[in-house]
């Protein structure tokens, strides 16, 4: 059913936001960059496919078909995210004494189970780099064509200069062009040239013929290709986070409309980047957080849903755990309202559910602002208990929310005492926090966790439960 006839989206080609449109009618052609499978995701990646996720069950909300394709990375992401330095997957593959494929397989299988976990409905074509080859090879030859590339000793290179709408995503941003930054010119004739296909030493073990000699293909050689093997030119949306602006999807627009001479995408969709701690995320200071390191430390993955869906896509998220303490909370007490609606007999006015309903619409077509949504969904919750409002919440808003409310309602309460020692450890915490003793608190928190138990922080006090 279709519940609201508007949507608006920010689309970053053209900077505003627009009423969106399908080229064909009810039915939304979707490309998404999916993982460079060389390492467990963290959490900060997530961010970017629960975005999209929403986006795609919001548009779903409003009565659209979805067909989408995600690729995935095993070959052709060099370390240095420009043309230089070793593939990511086969570095990661040398140090561990493996073939490079498995690697891929052990990475995009953590992939799978983390978007799983976190309700993420997957792509119905989930294609691998390493499947379509013969399509990178032959859209390189397109292009060679065209005469739009030239060869170096390293590979077969894209002459951007010969494009120029270059900058048409990016709007000439040169300073954020980290290829222009970061990488020297060597053989390349501008800084913005980028490569197609790489030629690869005899110890390399991706590697494949081509018309040019054995290599592999460059990083963005590999979108453009997949994303015009299952889909037709233009689409609907190419979604993918901020820092694919100025490189990747600027390259992407480039190669597939100097190829097909066709507009590649209308719409651009980018969620921003997530800090920790209100800085970046990096090995040394160990904050580089996985799904699993945060389902270890005693959340449920609704929890991190919850907490990303508090912000809108297009704000810096900053991460910290006492913000995730809040999020499970929160969602602590939106399941117990929804407990008490799904016990009641009595019934809402038609109109009140109506006007929540199209409130609800209204905020997540306007933008997907889930900040508002959450708003409506907390209205609707302390309405006169009521199956209607069971219903509404479980049933229509959570299609987008993707929260499994449903499940967590109807899974009954542990009760259970809570030992001594625990609570000690609990009081002493809060005693820490009052003195604004934050080292000491982070540490009585990590020893109640150890011990099997979950402390949240309420206004004035906390709650205590075992995992």
């Amino acid at each position: 059913m279709r519940y609201n006839e508007v949507m608006k989206l920010y689309n970053t080609l053209t900077k505003q936001k627009e009423e969106f449109y399908t080229v064909k009618p009810g039915v939304v052609q979707m490309y998404s960059c999916g993982p460079t499978v060389y390492y467990t995701a963290h959490i900060g990646n997530l961010r970017a496919y629960v975005c999209g996720d929403i986006l795609k069950k919001t548009l779903r909300f409003n009565g659209y078909q979805i067909e989408d394709v995600m690729n995935i990375t095993d070959v052709g992401h060099l370390v240095g995210d420009g043309d230089i330095g070793e593939d990511k997957v086969e570095t990661t593959a040398r140090k561990m004494g493996v073939h490079p494929l498995e690697i891929a397989k052990k990475f995009t299988d953590i992939f799978m189970h983390d978007i799983e976990r976190l309700n993420i409905k997957p792509a119905k074509h989930i294609v691998p780099a390493t499947h379509c080859i013969e399509e990178m090879i032959a859209l390189v030859q397109t292009l060679e064509e065209k005469g739009c590339t030239y060869r170096t000793s390293d590979g077969i290179y894209f002459d951007a200069s010969t494009f120029p709408n270059y900058f048409q995503l990016s709007k000439g941003n040169l300073a954020g062009n980290i290829g222009g930054a970061r990488v020297a010119l060597g053989e390349k004739r501008n800084v913005n040239d980028f490569a197609l296909w790489k030629f690869v030493g005899p110890n390399t073990i991706q590697k494949w013929d081509s018309p040019w000699g054995v290599g592999c293909p460059g990083w963005h050689i590999e979108c453009s290709a997949i994303s015009m093997k299952y889909l037709p030119l233009p689409f609907d949306i190419h979604t993918g986070g901020v820092d694919h602006i100025p490189i990747h999807h600027t390259n992407e627009i480039t190669q597939s409309e100097t190829a097909t001479g066709k507009k590649m995408c209308n719409f651009w969709f980018h969620n921003e980047f997530m800090k920790i701690d209100g800085g970046k995320m990096s090995k040394s200071l160990g904050n580089v957080y996985s799904l699993q390191d945060i389902i270890d430390k005693g959340y449920d993955p609704m929890h991190l849903r919850l907490l990303f869906l508090q912000t809108t896509y297009r704000t810096v998220l900053n991460f910290t755990f006492d913000a995730l303490d809040a999020a499970r909370e929160n969602y602590r007490n939106i399941v117990n309202a929804l407990r008490r609606h799904r016990t009641a007999t009595a019934k809402t006015d038609p109109k009140v559910i109506a006007d929540l309903r199209q409130s609800f619409t209204d905020a997540i077509s306007n933008d997907l602002n889930t900040p508002v949504a959450l708003a409506v969904l907390h209205q609707t919750l302390k309405q006169p208990d009521s199956a209607d409002i069971y219903r509404l919440v479980t049933e229509e808003f959570d299609q987008v929310l993707s929260l499994s409310l449903a499940t967590a309602a109807n899974t009954e309460v542990q009760t259970e005492t809570i030992p001594d020692e625990i609570t000690k450890l609990a009081e002493q915490r809060l005693a820490a926090k009052k003195a604004r003793d934050w080292a000491t608190a982070d540490q009585l928190r990590a020893a109640i966790t150890a011990a099997g138990y979950q402390i949240n922080d309420t206004p004035t006090s906390y709650t205590l439960t075992k995992n």
